[in-house]
């Protein structure tokens, strides 16, 4: 599974694409300059159980490392993923 990302300095998302149809994807807006806000994650019916909503939290996790940025997951599954994977609360 490729992971894509696309941002701009409002909002950005990172998904998965596959012949041009979008198969699972996890939004997020810009809170100032130095924060995301996750807003929504959805994974289509032929990625479920795979681990594709995980990947795309794990997508945004190493991007505000490398931007040196928290994020806040208002989401419910994002939300449910930081709970579970406490390696990531250095991004809350």
């Amino acid at each position: 599974m490729e992971i894509k990302h696309k941002t701009d300095v409002l909002k950005g998302a990172f998904y998965i694409e596959e012949n041009g149809r979008l198969l699972a994807e996890m939004t997020y807006v810009w809170a100032g300059s130095n924060k995301i806000i996750i807003d929504h994650t959805q994974v289509s019916d032929e990625l479920k159980g795979q681990g594709a909503g995980k990947q795309l939290v794990n997508e945004a996790v190493e991007m505000a490392r490398e931007k040196g940025i928290k994020i806040l997951p208002l989401c419910p599954f994002a939300k449910s993923v930081f709970d579970k994977i406490k390696e990531f609360n250095d991004v809350l």
